[in-house]
């Protein structure tokens, strides 16, 4: 998480010189290369093929969904502000199972749901003046990415971390490379598309250094995502709940390390209240439904 925290402040940093389907495009080609090479030095050729293609790629677009809409909001938003909104997940998966599946809810973690709001309205402030609709980005991120959590949960459970990590790479290298096709360079944007330059142009004058930051993020993806894989391969889920949040603080250290950014007091309680809220989910036993009559 400390690693993945470090590429997003990559990210951030060098926004105003990439486009998003730029940087998405070339992230997602250095990571297939990378999980080929993979593959081909451990012999796990055979891991590289989706047991159930139509999950695995319903899976990858909720994913595709829920970064695209993360890092759209990079430009725009402090680190501690995107990643309130995203850590909002284990809240909607909660909604969405009862919603969506029929799982059982208890009052206390809808409770806890409705705590968690509560702390992403002190974050986002929509009675303030100065309100953008862009702080909504990391909430919906938070909703695609719930639905990709519940897709894994449901119809993924027998593919490999392999297959899952190369579906994903893929349909981030797609989506980029659509972007590239669609939206202008800078040179021939109108003025609308330049006020969102990281969002509406296309492919923008690639120096070393920023070809090198992107290589940086992508090695920090992938070992992050190993790392975490693992650590979920061996305990339990519960157990390393709390330390999945400790996301928001290394995104608040990057934050006030790069651009000198300090949470005000609303947004470190909303944090916090966002935080404790996911935990109390994320352990809590589900509450065991009766079975359905004969």
């Amino acid at each position: 998480l400390a690693l993945l925290s470090l590429q997003d402040a990559i990210i951030k940093l060098t926004s105003d010189s990439l486009s998003i389907w730029q940087f998405q495009s070339l992230r997602s080609l250095i990571n297939v290369s990378l999980l080929l090479a993979g593959a081909a030095l451990f012999a796990g050729w055979r891991q590289l093929p989706p047991r159930r293609l139509g999950a695995v790629a319903l899976r990858s677009l909720f994913l595709v969904g829920a970064m695209l809409c993360f890092f759209s909001g990079i430009p725009f938003l402090s680190l501690a502000e995107i990643a309130s909104g995203l850590y909002l997940f284990p809240l909607i998966v909660a909604l969405l199972s009862r919603v969506v599946l029929g799982e059982a809810v208890g009052s206390a973690r809808l409770a806890a749901v409705a705590t968690g709001f509560v702390g992403s309205m002190l974050i986002l402030k929509p009675a303030a003046a100065d309100f953008q609709a862009v702080s909504l980005l990391p909430v919906a991120a938070a909703f695609f990415y719930a639905c990709m959590v519940l897709t894994t949960r449901r119809l993924c459970r027998g593919e490999s971390p392999l297959a899952l990590a190369s579906g994903v790479a893929v349909a981030f290298m797609m989506v980029g490379l659509l972007g590239l096709v669609i939206f202008p360079s800078p040179g021939t944007a109108d003025a609308d598309q330049l006020r969102w330059p990281y969002l509406m142009t296309s492919w923008h004058p690639l120096s070393t250094t920023l070809f090198l930051a992107i290589v940086a993020c992508s090695l920090l993806n992938l070992t992050a995502n190993i790392m975490l894989a693992r650590a979920y391969q061996t305990a339990e889920s519960s157990w390393l709940a709390p330390y999945d949040y400790s996301y928001l603080v290394f995104a608040a250290f990057w934050g006030y390390v790069v651009w000198g950014a300090v949470p005000d007091l609303a947004t470190v309680l909303g944090m916090a209240l966002i935080a404790v809220a996911g935990i109390y989910v994320a352990t809590r036993p589900t509450p065991v439904q009766a079975p359905p009559p004969d």
